[in-house]
Order: C-alpha cells, then structure tokens, then sequence
C-alpha cells in the first residue's frame, strides 16, 4: 500500500474567536433592530447571524477533531467530523430559508409599516461586520469543505446586508414597503441554492461515492506500464474534500514482488497527478484479463 497525505493548513483560533464574536454582535443588534423598526429583512438577517454563530464555532470544533490522529478503532483518522458539521450547517441554513421564505410570502399580503430610519442604521453596522468576517475567513474557505459552509453563511448575510440597506433606502424615501420581504424572498432563495451545492458534495463524500475522475483514462495509462494486463474491481471515494482513496486489482504478468514493488511507484506516481492520495493494489496473475475495470455486483 502507498499512501501519501494531501493537509489543509488549519483554521486560525484568533479568526474563529473574532468571527464569532462579531456574528453574536451583529446577531443583538438586528434583533432589537428588526423588532423595534418592524423590517423583517432585518429579523431574516438577524436569524442567518445566530445561525452563523453557531455554525462557525461547530465548524472550528468539527476542524480540530479532524485533525486527531488515527486510532485502531479510527484507522482513517477523525476527518469525516468535518464533512458531518458542513452537511448539518447547510442543512440548517436551508431550513432557515425555507421558514424566512414563508414569512416573506406571507408579508406581501399583509404589509406593515416599517421605520427605515433605523433600518438603515443597523443594516449599516451588520454590514461593516459581517464584511470583515468574511475577509477573515476567506482564505481558508479555498481550504476547507467545512469552513466553506459557515463561510457561505458569512457571505450570504453581507449580501443581505446590502439588499436590507437598499430596502431601508427604498422604504426611507419612497414609502415601498414590500421591498422588504422582497429582499427577504431573493437572499433566501440565494442561499438555498448555495447550501444546495454544500449538501450535494458532502452527501456524496458520506455516501462514499467516486469523485469525477476519468477512470478509463486512468486505468489505460496503468495498463500501458510493462507488466500489466488489466485492471479490475476498482473503487474510489474520499474521506474529505482532500482525501481521495484508490483500491483496484491489477492482473501482470508471473513476476517477483520485488519487481511489483516498483510498479506500485510508478503507478502512485500517476494516480498523484489526479489528486489521489492513498492507494491500496492488489495484485494477481491468474484472472480472466476480460474482468471488468468497475465490480458492480453484491460480492466483494
């Protein structure tokens, strides 16, 4: 078996610690806001910082226990937290979605006045707030499954932010009040669509199904190394967005296994350039070469 390890740089505490904190902020402040000025795009806003608040902090705990060693018991390691706490994060955030949509829909057919004065105000501050903590988790939103999801919350509230302040402006000085559960219906249907995309990849990698490789390719150029027939019973998955494990059979020729041993680098060599990490050959001699290269049956 040849295994070569792929790590994303971990997430820094201080961030974490500054990102909460300023979420919990915003999260105070557009409660009160939205209550005393009647703005349900600032209740929405507010619902998507608490929301945030405690995605962010699951997402750092979930990273740190990912980056536990292996154990008899976890032979792969504690990765897969991470993927669990991006899956509950986004499905959380389309829950959300789905409860501000009603609402929303539900205040175009009863309006209610709204002070855009005050609106405006804290719109203005969540913005200011939820800008630098999407600054601040940026990078290593590019790194991370997981800190991408409470990333997106981030990022979707400075986008309702905007939206809220173009509201508040709206309602300020031409009196159109159902902007605000317009604004309320776009940013949530936005939102869906992004936590859509986090639930799809991360239910794919929990239901260990083969990342989008092109596995012809592959194995054709695994069969043109000296010594090689066929490959077989190929499997792919990933433990993480950064881990890709490769198990296959391949049929070569009556040989020494030191002489084996040396394909296998080769081999890794190959199945590194599309990203894969461990690799687990097994290899035989006597086996139909007409083997198909995907197992699709019952048996192992």
């Amino acid at each position: 078996m040849i295994q070569m390890a792929h790590h994303h740089q971990p997430t820094s505490g201080k961030r974490i610690f500054w990102v909460t904190l300023l979420n919990a902020g915003i999260t105070l402040t557009e409660i009160i806001g939205g209550l005393l000025s009647g703005s349900l795009s600032l209740l929405s806003d507010a619902i998507h910082n608490l929301s945030d608040t405690v995605s962010i902090a699951f997402s750092y705990v979930a990273q740190r226990i990912g980056a536990k060693g292996r154990t008899p018991q976890k032979t792969y390691g504690y990765k897969r937290a991470e993927i669990l706490a991006a899956f509950v994060n986004a499905v959380v955030l389309i829950g959300l979605s789905i409860f501000l949509l009603i609402e929303a829909v539900e205040r175009f057919f009863v309006p209610e006045t709204i002070d855009g004065n005050l609106m405006l105000i804290v719109a203005l501050i969540g913005l200011v707030a939820n800008l630098v903590s999407v600054l601040l988790l940026q990078q290593d939103a590019h790194n991370s499954l997981n800190i991408r999801s409470s990333y997106l919350h981030l990022l979707s509230d400075t986008l309702s932010s905007i939206g809220v302040i173009l509201g508040a402006l709206l309602i300020r000085f031409f009196q159109i009040y159902w902007i605000d559960p317009l604004i309320t219906l776009l940013v949530s249907l936005y939102i869906m669509k992004e936590a859509y995309d986090v639930v799809k990849e991360t239910v794919g990698i929990l239901m260990q199904s083969a990342p989008e490789l092109d596995y012809e390719t592959i194995a054709a150029r695994i069969c043109q190394l000296p010594g090689i027939e066929n490959v077989h019973h190929l499997h792919a998955w990933q433990i993480d967005e950064a881990t890709i494990i490769f198990d296959a059979h391949i049929l070569v020729k009556d040989q020494a296994v030191s002489d084996i041993e040396k394909l296998y680098d080769t081999i890794a060599a190959i199945l590194k350039e599309y990203g894969i990490s461990h690799v687990t050959l097994q290899p035989e001699v006597y086996r139909d070469q007409r083997e198909g290269l995907f197992h699709l049956t019952d048996e192992s």
